[in-house]
């Protein structure tokens, strides 16, 4: 049987995040309801939950850690670059004014857009498209969450974060990551921080790593 959100919040706490907007989102938050059909096990712990074409999602402490680090305050106006199944796309809604979230694969992308919807989350815009050349039509951002790795940030998200905004993204191969936060400053990206180490799948896209033969491209 799932556990409550309320052991997600004491793995949060457990990982360093003190931020208690972002552990009361958590406790507001039942993982189980952003899980694919056969995993709402899986939201028993703290873990990576298996998604389509190879992925997982980003464990719970660690997305709560990556969100901590963007300092929201409810009023910013955020995009994600790697829905997922939605349910860091969802603590992001409780946390600022609204959220473009882009993914890749338009299975996953689906996906994460009923989630949200059972859920009653409205403040989100679920976009198939390629998370590496963000989204000019919604820029500027206030912030930017990138939840797969390459080992440079894509120039066009750069670009699209206000002067002052923060970014989040692992940055390296593939399978070892360290999780920087950034700020934008005129001459581009200034690293504040690195926030941890962790593995995360690769960034896909025409500013990312290439698509294995044979993924589909979205349109």
């Amino acid at each position: 049987m799932p556990a409550a959100p309320a052991d997600l919040v004491l793995a949060a706490r457990a990982s360093g995040v003190s931020d208690e907007r972002v552990l009361a989102a958590i406790a507001a938050t039942p993982q189980a309801a952003f899980s694919p059909p056969g995993y709402a096990w899986a939201s028993c712990s703290d873990q990576p939950i298996p998604i389509p074409h190879g992925l997982v999602t980003t464990q719970p402490s660690l997305a709560a850690t990556m969100i901590a680090a963007l300092d929201l305050t409810g009023a910013e106006h955020v995009l994600e670059i790697g829905s997922g199944y939605g349910y860091q796309t969802a603590l992001l809604a409780r946390l600022a004014a609204d959220v473009i979230s882009i993914e890749i694969y338009p299975d996953i992308a689906g996906a994460a857009r009923r989630n949200l919807v059972r859920r009653g989350i409205a403040t989100v815009q679920v976009i198939t498209g390629d998370g590496t050349e963000g989204y000019p039509e919604g820029a500027p951002y206030d912030a930017i969450l990138v939840s797969a790795a390459h080992p440079e940030v894509p120039p066009p998200l750069i670009e699209q974060l206000r002067q002052g905004g923060r970014l989040v993204q692992p940055i390296g191969p593939g399978g070892n990551e360290e999780v920087i936060l950034f700020e934008r400053i005129p001459a581009g990206l200034r690293q504040l921080r690195v926030l941890t180490t962790a593995s995360f799948v690769r960034l896909r896209g025409r500013y990312g790593f290439a698509h294995p033969l044979g993924e589909p491209r979205a349109e």
